[in-house]
């Protein structure tokens, strides 16, 4: 079997899922390249809990995790099925790592959704969520992420979504599409590290910029798992498009084992954020 790309991608606003932008329409066109997965795990940052688990429901509701977006958002469903053979197969491949089952506690967050919307519009590929766990350290994840690198052999497509650079509180409405400079300094260092030596993404932390950009890991760790998947797999990562959201959001997204990628052409800004409700409360 072929070994099964995988990708980090930069998710911004759950807005994206019902706009077309830059972003959105490279995760359709990395959708159409992919070989059929058999199964897609997705380590999202909406998922942070203070446990590594793994949903293992046939049939995962989806959630709507946000606050002050229009109605039409919160009626969007992706119904995609779940894969327990999966997720036991996450828990197997952990081990002595302890992944917990989760039969009917979370579902399809939309750090998920708003992503596989666009790359498998049909939602009639598995999906199976892995927990972040908040209180291991950033050395914990990217080792787990190595782990899962069998799962690739199998057909299962891992991806991570979050944000390289993700800072709700420094958000200005008028940068819609450009970032700040210690945003765009950060991003590049990350771009060094995934694109050169994956297993060094850790070291990042050491960065001047490293408080300003990730003010809260939650957004940052789902990039160690691809980290994890390049170290294992002995190679860098590719940039499928890049930019910026905002000032202070990086939609950087990144795959791997996907020969020829590179930065997209195109225009569009991407996802739109609430009016009249602070970003930092809107919880994207």
């Amino acid at each position: 079997m072929t070994t099964m790309p995988a990708a980090f991608i930069g998710h911004g606003s759950p807005m994206n899922a019902l706009e077309h932008n830059r972003y959105t329409d490279s995760w359709a066109a990395l959708g159409r390249r992919l070989p059929r997965p058999r199964a897609v795990l997705v380590v999202s940052a909406h998922w942070y809990i203070n446990a590594t688990a793994v949903t293992a429901m046939r049939r995962p509701r989806t959630i709507h995790d946000f606050y002050g977006f229009p109605d039409d958002l919160f009626a969007l469903e992706y119904p995609a099925p779940g894969a327990p053979e999966v997720a036991a197969e996450v828990a197997e491949i952990a081990k002595p790592t302890w992944v917990g089952q989760d039969v009917d506690s979370w579902g399809i967050d939309h750090g998920t959704w708003s992503v596989l919307t666009h790359m498998f519009p049909d939602a009639d590929i598995p999906v199976v969520q892995l927990a972040i766990n908040a209180v291991k350290p950033f050395d914990y994840h990217l080792e787990l992420g190595a782990k899962l690198a069998p799962l690739r052999e199998s057909g299962v497509m891992v991806v991570g979504s979050g944000n390289v650079v993700h800072n709700l509180g420094g958000m200005d409405p008028r940068r819609a599409e450009s970032g700040f400079d210690w945003a765009e300094r950060f991003d590049e260092a990350a771009r060094d590290v995934m694109t050169g030596t994956p297993d060094a993404l850790p070291s990042v932390q050491g960065s001047g910029d490293f408080d300003a950009a990730v003010p809260t890991p939650d957004h940052f760790i789902p990039l160690l798992y691809l980290a994890g998947l390049g170290a294992a797999a002995g190679h860098g990562a590719d940039v499928l498009v890049d930019g910026y959201a905002y000032g202070s959001l990086s939609m950087t997204a990144y795959t791997l084992g996907l020969p020829g990628d590179a930065p997209l052409d195109g225009t569009g800004a991407a996802g739109s954020v609430p009016s009249g409700i602070a970003p930092e409360n809107t919880n994207i």
